[in-house]
């Protein structure tokens, strides 16, 4: 049977043998009572390496997102979030639903970044109150864009000015430190909490860890627990996390290595309309001019080549530990052929 090569995110990784081991070896209690000790050493692993007090072990990054806002907001305040951000395009609105909260967007520039003018021109100090902005580092539908600790500062420092806190969707923040060759405690050591995802890059199958102050974890536990995210002994999972967090941070730059090759190659091919310099780390993506992306898409399926996209001609692949050089070169191969195959679009 042929290889299939999946691109389509780096949600797809399946645990390594020495993370089954860890997960195996689990020493585990009831995490509901905070009795879990594998739990406890994934939240402080996880705090000391954000440069925060505390952490809370979380099934999805989703939920890291939505507990924090829960947290940083009272019913009727409002959040800025960026107008590409994962929070409003792809967690079902959550915050609002469930805590009577009012998200606004703020313009992404093409880069992933916001303007900090823009910011300070949307404050709002009451009726409604804004309570947090939110921040997202790497950005994912502005090509995983990788933004800068200055970048995420200034906006933080007008947020501050205002009274209002300063919260970081950092699913890929390990990206983000590679791609900038600086550490993630610098990198967001303007932000008041921080969220970050496990299953991505890191390789976990399941699970993120939201940091910040103690007592902000304090009444983030409960609503973790409003949610239904309370767990039992849930250290089997934290032990796939605590493993990758320990093996899995520095080989991301391979990830991003073979981002960077298979966007120079695809740059060169026909129907494609792309920047290769704008691929800041495991995430390519690439606009179709001409021929149908969801031909395209099929017609790749059936070399074995597995992708997805934000629209039907913006295409995305992600790199990630199951993809190696040589399966990069495969699917540079397959790319062309497709491509070359297809017709031109109607």
């Amino acid at each position: 049977m042929n290889r299939v090569i999946d691109l389509r995110s780096d949600t797809v990784t399946r645990p390594s043998p020495g993370m089954r081991d860890a997960m195996h070896r689990a020493e585990v209690g009831d995490d509901l009572m905070r009795e879990d000790p594998t739990v406890r050493a994934l939240e402080e692993a996880s705090a000391e390496a954000m440069g925060k007090e505390d952490g809370l072990f979380v099934p999805s990054g989703t939920m890291a997102n939505v507990v924090a806002l829960l947290t940083h907001c009272q019913r009727g305040d409002e959040a800025l979030a960026g107008s590409e951000s994962h929070i409003l395009h792809h967690e079902g609105m959550g915050a609002v639903v469930l805590g009577g909260l009012f998200v606004r967007s703020v313009q992404n520039d093409a880069l992933g970044r916001i303007d900090p003018v823009e910011v300070q021109a949307r404050l709002r100090p009451a009726w409604p109150r804004t309570a947090v902005v939110c921040l997202e580092n790497t950005q994912n539908r502005c090509g995983g864009a990788a933004i800068p600790a200055s970048d995420m500062r200034a906006v933080a420092d007008v947020a501050h000015a205002a009274g209002a806190q300063v919260h970081v969707d950092g699913a890929r923040i390990f990206n983000a430190a590679i791609s900038l060759e600086t550490d993630v405690r610098t990198l967001v050591v303007s932000a008041d909490t921080v969220g970050f995802c496990f299953s991505k890059g890191l390789g976990a199958p399941v699970g993120s860890v939201l940091t910040g102050s103690r007592e902000f974890i304090e009444r983030a536990w409960f609503n973790r627990r409003l949610l239904g995210g309370s767990m039992r002994q849930s250290g089997v999972l934290a032990a796939a996390a605590l493993w990758a967090l320990e093996h899995n941070v520095e080989r991301l730059a391979e990830d991003h290595a073979n981002a960077r090759r298979l966007a120079a190659a695809v740059a060169e091919m026909p129907h494609v309309e792309m920047d290769p310099a704008g691929t800041d780390s495991n995430l390519v993506f690439f606009t179709l001019n001409g021929v149908d992306g969801n031909d395209f898409r099929a017609r790749l399926r059936d070399e074995g080549v597995l992708c997805s996209g934000t629209a039907p001609e913006r295409i995305r692949m992600a790199c990630h530990l199951d993809v190696t050089a040589q399966d990069i070169d495969a699917a540079i191969d397959k790319i062309a052929r497709v491509l070359e195959a297809m017709p031109a679009a109607s």
